[in-house]
């Protein structure tokens, strides 16, 4: 595969690497994100994404992440080699990915989300960790589509990538907008909004998610905003049974969104 010498540190194209994972303002300027490790890679291969690089760390010969990159470079992928000790460096993370590999986003609008599944909103959710767990429920169990407001955690942080397990690539992500105009448009498109707050709205297992809704999840901390309450149809809440007063943000949207998903089985 690679022909060239593996990359130092302070190559060029390393740089550009350790700037892509570590700056929101590169990776908004470039349109293209890091994906890392090879279960991730293959995702992205999968999903027919645009891979643009894999940059690969020293390894035995054999090593299980050697299907994946020889699939990227069937498929046309540069690959680069990286130097010893370079991974370490430019990663992040206290144990790193030996596979890097750069993305190119996909854009998506709020007008594109179509169908009877829901949409989930996310507003000033900010921890990274959180809305990569938002993703994946919502892949999982079927959603429409993740609706990234502005005020939100950046959906490429490496950390999001890393906790959505694969569902960014499998999910259309809408990132931006202002809630408001968000809800406006939902709106639009025939969805009910319903506002999630802790003991507040219908129960939601009694609730109507089998037709096409907007769940709007808001910050972990403080919730959703009092201005947006006029641009809602209601709230749904999850009951609590024990001492804890909410739910983790990621835990709340997989309980909707598996309990949407059962009522449109059961209409179906």
């Amino acid at each position: 595969m690679p022909v060239t010498a593996p990359l130092s540190f302070r190559h060029a194209k390393v740089q550009r690497l350790r700037r892509l994972l570590g700056r929101r303002s590169a990776r908004d300027a470039e349109g293209v994100f890091v994906a890392e490790g090879p279960t991730l890679l293959g995702e992205a291969l999968s999903s027919g994404a645009q891979v643009e690089a894999v940059f690969v760390a020293p390894r035995e010969p054999g090593a299980p992440d050697a299907a994946v990159v020889r699939a990227a470079w069937d498929a046309g992928v540069r690959v680069y080699d990286l130097a010893p000790g370079v991974l370490e460096r430019v990663s992040a993370t206290v144990t790193p990915q030996p596979v890097l590999a750069i993305v190119g986003r996909r854009s998506f609008s709020v007008e594109d989300l179509h169908g009877e599944a829901p949409v989930i909103v996310c507003v000033d959710v900010r921890d990274p960790g959180n809305l990569g767990t938002v993703l994946r429920s919502a892949e999982a169990a079927g959603a429409a589509g993740v609706v990234c407001c502005d005020g939100t955690v950046d959906v490429y942080n490496p950390k999001c990538v890393r906790a959505s397990a694969g569902a960014l690539f499998h999910v259309p992500v809408v990132a931006g907008g202002t809630p408001m105009t968000v809800l406006q448009l939902l709106a639009a498109a025939g969805r009910r909004r319903l506002g999630t707050a802790v003991g507040r709205g219908e129960d939601y297992a009694s609730a109507d998610l089998a037709g096409p809704v907007a769940l709007v999840l808001g910050n972990e901390a403080h919730g959703l905003p009092a201005e947006l309450e006029a641009s809602l149809d209601g709230f749904v809440h999850v009951p609590l049974s024990g001492r804890a007063e909410s739910l983790n943000v990621g835990i709340a949207c997989a309980v909707l969104c598996f309990e949407a998903a059962r009522q449109r089985r059961r209409v179906a």
